[in-house]
């Protein structure tokens, strides 16, 4: 016989609301109270006793240690006093006596953490302490303005450069493009050829040496085969065997190449300097110089040297995604004529630049334009100091985007100069991309300069051009 069941306890509009937290209470009170009370159980024979009887003690307490409790919507009784210390509010999951593990003793305070900003403010990188340190926050601008150069030079440079072809192989098939030639050097022909490797297809070079060339370098030949892709180098895809390309106006094997070349420099400076403006000509020939100096600095540091500077056999390539009114690509093609450089003092190629400077700008280097003159003073310096490529390519930068020389000799910090350049580069790119401007070739040649550029190497390109 089931004992009765337990009242129902209903609501009255005068009784307490819940609480907003919910109360734990002992599971060990809950299941004394459910159980039958003695009344309800069933009767025995024997005689019952006629003295009350005191109550059943309460039955023991016990620590819960399990994550979660039962929680429970009753109000707390307020003649009931807790016992020990206040209990913490669970967290999550996590258990009340999580992290003692010396028993229930509680653990030395924390302090307080410092309070972390949450989005959008935790994009940041600063906390509330370091906003109010004014040195925190300038290190962080500056790094994160180094960053960004550093990122967009990355970007410009794949875009700039492209998917470079690779080598070929027997299963590509090759298709002349044009019966006359792209473009006419010094000591070869260049002929537009498409390659086709089942739905990619690339348009390359075919470099057809002069009837009557001066035998190239084996040499050179082998080094310019064996370099990884670089700007402002030819790149070789392989050698192509007579017959390969149907309809070729040449004989013999020949060489495909990356990139195909416009013209040389030979020719943009009979077209280009009777049409522009003398500081036109001295700013877009300091750009050709500069990758001239980048090509020249990677054969120095594999020890190679270029036996002379011909304009006829520096090539003129238009950049990948840029305008057409923009600085070409110069490319380095003359290997027949790299020859392994003797060790000695740096600066081998120092004269030949110094006489292609004075060449390429002509009259633009005598006219009163800063650059010019900076021009004039870094070829008289090239004769003089016979700097290394590397260390020529750090004047013309200096030239091109500063610092000048009012800042040489005077105890100037060129650290804050830095700073400041790289912040308004920043700045200017983040227009010219607002009114939909793409960067340029001359925007990539800046931002590897200034994310190259130490206080170190300012002020040796200051000592090489006003020392």
């Amino acid at each position: 016989m089931s004992g009765p069941e337990p009242p129902t306890e209903t609501r009255g509009p005068d009784d307490p609301t819940l609480p907003t937290q919910p109360t734990y209470i002992n599971l060990g009170e809950v299941r004394a109270h459910l159980l039958p009370s003695k009344a309800c159980r069933p009767r025995t024979t024997e005689a019952l006793p006629t003295a009350p009887q005191p109550a059943p003690p309460p039955l023991p307490r016990k620590t819960l240690t399990r994550t979660q409790s039962v929680p429970t919507h009753r109000p707390a009784s307020p003649g009931r006093a807790p016992r020990g210390p206040p209990r913490r509010p669970l967290l999550g999951s996590r258990s009340l006596d999580e992290g003692q593990a010396g028993g229930d003793e509680a653990g030395p305070p924390c302090p307080p953490a410092e309070p972390a900003l949450g989005p959008p403010d935790a994009a940041l990188g600063l906390s509330v302490r370091d906003l109010q340190r004014p040195e925190a926050v300038r290190a962080a601008l500056e790094a994160w303005q180094l960053g960004a150069l550093r990122a967009v030079h990355a970007r410009l440079r794949a875009r700039l450069l492209g998917g470079h072809p690779g080598p070929c192989h027997q299963g590509h098939a090759l298709r002349l493009l044009d019966g006359s030639p792209c473009a006419e050097s010094g000591d070869a022909l260049y002929y537009r050829v498409v390659r086709v490797d089942g739905d990619a297809w690339h348009v390359l070079a075919a470099k057809v040496p002069k009837p009557g060339a001066e035998e190239p370098h084996p040499w050179g030949l082998e080094l310019q085969a064996s370099l990884a892709p670089h700007f402002n180098l030819q790149g070789l895809c392989g050698l192509v065997p007579e017959g390969a390309v149907p309809q070729a106006p040449w004989r013999g094997p020949v060489a495909l190449a990356a990139e195909v070349p416009e013209r040389t420099v030979a020719q943009w400076l009979a077209e280009e300097g009777t049409v522009r403006p003398l500081v036109d000509v001295a700013r877009a020939g300091a750009l050709l110089l500069l990758q001239l100096s980048a090509a020249l600095e990677l054969l120095e540091a594999r020890g190679a040297v270029l036996a002379e500077l011909r304009p006829e056999n520096l090539l003129l390539a238009a950049p990948r995604g840029c305008a057409a009114a923009g600085p070409p690509r110069l490319l380095l093609a003359d290997f027949g004529r790299v020859r392994p450089c003797p060790r000695g003092p740096p600066g081998t190629h120092a004269e030949p630049f110094a006489h292609l400077l004075r060449t390429l700008l002509g009259p633009a280097v005598a006219s009163a334009a800063p650059l010019a003159r900076g021009l004039e003073r870094l070829a008289t310096q090239l004769a003089l100091s016979r700097p290394s490529a590397a260390q020529t390519r750090g004047a013309l930068q200096a030239l091109l985007w500063g610092p000048g020389p009012e800042l040489h000799g005077r105890g100037a910090p060129l650290g804050p100069w830095l700073r400041v350049r790289r912040a308004l580069l920043v700045l200017q790119l983040a227009e010219r991309a607002a009114g939909g401007e793409a960067p340029g070739l001359e925007d990539w040649l800046c931002c590897e300069y200034l994310a190259e550029a130490t206080e170190a190497s300012l002020s040796h390109a200051l000592a090489l051009l006003w020392g």
